[in-house]
């Protein structure tokens, strides 16, 4: 028996120290050196300059390779210029942040200026602050207490009618797709929540593109984690580092990425919380913003990144994304940077999305008024600029901001837009939604649900291009409700100046090309003729768990003159029993074996030879399954041994040695 207690031990000794039960710790960037002020700017390099050619950096160079080659320019480039220069992150190949010394005295502006004019420099320009596009901060939002949901529940998804002109008529949409999870929304904002049940299952990896510890509030610079870790700002560190925190406001945590995710692509027909724009899309997350704000630097990195291009020191994105959000801006036109950032996503098949701002019909900031971007414009429920909403020539769409109508302190928020929130006032606490006390209102949340509905539209068709998702959303927009006459007392907009507009009535000029309707645009992509019709059978009909159920698609009706030429099985919702499919999903038929009692939803998708995918799901009970056989003894056999089994004959061992021992005694 000896040599059975020593096999248990060694057994237990190699469970304890295999890479399944090791603790292991994520490798993480190291941050770049911190510098107080403002002499920050963008530098991209001439194409063959001879800075470049000295310090080569290639788009898949290591994290330490390209801080090292980064140094080495900011270096070069200082010397040439009588400066000390501290090299910040990569934004591409030819691109990167850079820092004055604070022993120079010199502002962004001047700096920038004087760098470019240097031979090796294409463009300079100083690294703005831009911030998640929220609310001011008005004593209505911060007086009114309580967590009652709104009774108008999520008014902005529904047809239009009555009161509600606004609402996207999203949930009519769904008739024709709710959303394929091969689709992929890149979110750029403070990160997410990703515990939250109406997010979890919704997530990829994403990455963490803050590079300046001083604002990211998780200790380091960019990382492979776009957890958010909250972005309150106290007024004691504002107090310590004024010129850090120029402009910004002691504040709780916002959650604002977890709100625009949950807005794109709440997991939906779950029974839980709220329904997503986009139903059964993903969301990929990207942390752009820390406290107070975040630099247009990182921003666009995150966009090229999201698209799917390669930015030194990242690791490549593996899941590049087809619509990305931008719930954030800053004041003032679109940079050269940012302008570049957008084209190369575009140039990539990614559709740009950003909220117009909400400094009260001033002129829409950037990214919103980027060559390219669709801008939204946020909208009260009866079709009326909101407010809060900027406006301006450059906006594309517009749709709902959110509003309460009423103003009495401890009165619920009459028409806000729900969505998926933390409680934490600082740190992470527990998952929520915001309601008629807690609202969520802005132009951030007008940006997802046209970003929701563009991911819409690439699950119906997969093969559309930027500009014709632009084209099929503005030619589908419903017009603007029109003032009633002279004697209406809210005006029509006016172009954007240095005044406030309040609620006015929107015109193609200011407030884009109408408002947005999901189902039109989603119907008007699908092509000439009847659409087909998906649909799913499943044999057993009533299947127990453990027990192997076939999924066909045979009963699917294609219209005469055209085909099917792929189909594809999804799992949606899994009910907790299902993982994976048990083989292929690419064919009719697709198997699956659930692992209990419950429910779970599939999703299929058909694809024709022309281009057009239209989708159903199909949800399945399944019962509990019977007990297992009893266990047999004899020869053969494997799988795993427990925890229960090894200490189980640990103990005999032991008991059995001693025994041994007494009877030679």
């Amino acid at each position: 028996m000896r040599l059975a207690l020593t096999i248990a031990a060694a057994l237990l000794a190699a469970i304890a120290h295999s890479p399944s039960h090791a603790e292991r710790t994520p490798p993480r960037s190291m941050p770049l050196t911190a510098i107080q002020g403002d002499a920050r700017v963008i530098v991209k390099f001439r194409d063959g300059a001879s800075t470049l050619r000295a310090h080569a950096l290639s788009a898949g160079a290591l994290p330490a390779d390209a801080a090292r080659a980064l140094a080495d320019r900011a270096a070069a480039l200082g010397t040439r210029h009588g400066l000390l220069l501290h090299a910040g992150a990569a934004i591409s190949e030819r691109a990167q942040v850079l820092r004055a010394d604070p022993a120079h005295g010199i502002d962004a502006a001047t700096l920038a200026a004087r760098l470019a004019a240097d031979p090796d420099v294409e463009y300079a320009e100083p690294d703005r602050r831009a911030r998640r596009v929220a609310v001011p901060n008005d004593p209505f939002f911060t007086t009114v207490a309580g967590a009652q949901g709104p009774a108008s529940g999520q008014w902005y998804l529904r047809a239009p009618g009555g009161e509600v002109q606004s609402a996207i008529n999203a949930v009519t949409a769904w008739d024709v797709h709710t959303g394929n999870p091969d689709v992929i929304v890149a979110v750029l904002d403070t990160g997410v929540r990703k515990n939250h049940p109406d997010l979890a299952g919704k997530l990829l990896a994403g990455y963490d593109m803050v590079s300046d510890s001083a604002i990211s509030n998780d200790g380091n610079g960019r990382d492979s984690d776009p957890s958010d870790p909250g972005d309150w700002l106290t007024q004691a560190e504002i107090n310590a580092n004024p010129t850090l925190w120029t402009d910004c406001t002691a504040s709780d945590s916002s959650w604002h990425g977890t709100q625009v995710s949950g807005i794109v692509a709440a997991a939906t027909g779950n029974a839980v919380g709220m329904a997503g724009t986009g139903r059964h899309v993903r969301i990929l997350p990207v942390r752009v913003l820390g406290k107070c704000f975040g630099y247009t630097s990182d921003i666009n990195a995150a966009i090229r990144w999201a698209a799917g291009i390669a930015v030194p020191g990242v690791p490549a994105n593996p899941n590049p994304a087809k619509v990305i959000n931008l719930s954030l801006g800053t004041g003032g036109a679109c940079s050269t940077e940012d302008a570049s950032a957008v084209a190369d996503a575009i140039a990539r098949g990614a559709v740009v999305v950003a909220a117009a701002g909400n400094s009260a019909g001033r002129d829409a900031g950037s990214p919103a008024n980027c060559p390219g971007v669709i801008g939204v414009v946020g909208l009260r429920h009866v079709g009326t600029k909101v407010g809060f909403s900027d406006v301006g020539s450059s906006i594309t769409i517009a749709a709902p901001g959110g509003n309460c109508v009423n103003i009495g302190v401890n009165e619920p928020c009459l028409y806000p837009i729900l969505t998926t929130l933390d409680t934490g006032r600082q740190a992470p606490a527990s998952s929520s939604y915001s309601d008629a006390f807690n609202p969520s209102v802005g132009t951030s949340f007008s940006s997802p649900l046209v970003a929701g509905t563009a991911a819409l539209l690439y699950s119906v068709k997969p093969s559309l291009t930027p500009a014709q998702v632009r084209t099929a959303l503005t030619s589908t927009a419903r017009p603007f409700p029109a003032s009633s006459g002279p004697g209406d007392a809210v005006p029509t907009c006016q172009a954007p100046g240095n005044f406030d507009q309040l609620e006015c009535y929107c015109t193609t000029t200011t407030c884009g090309a109408g408002m947005l309707d999901a189902n039109a645009a989603v119907r008007s992509v699908l092509g000439a003729g009847a659409a087909l019709q998906p649909a799913v059978s499943a044999q057993p009909a009533a299947p127990e768990a453990q027990q192997t159920v076939v999924l066909s698609s045979a009963a699917s009706v294609v219209p005469a003159g055209r085909s099917i030429v792929s189909r594809r099985w999804a799992i949606v919702e899994p009910g907790g029993i299902v993982t994976a499919f048990a083989g292929a999903t690419d064919q009719e038929t697709a198997n699956v074996v659930p692992t209990g009692g419950g429910r779970f939803t599939v999703q299929l998708t058909l694809l024709d030879d022309r281009g057009i995918a239209t989708a159903t799901d199909f949800a399945l009970n399944v019962t509990g399954a019977p007990p297992p056989p009893p266990a047999t003894g004899g020869g053969g056999g494997g799988g795993t041994m427990s925890w229960a089994w090894l200490f189980g004959l640990a103990i005999a061992s032991v008991a059995l040695r001693r025994r041994t021992r007494c009877g030679a005694r």
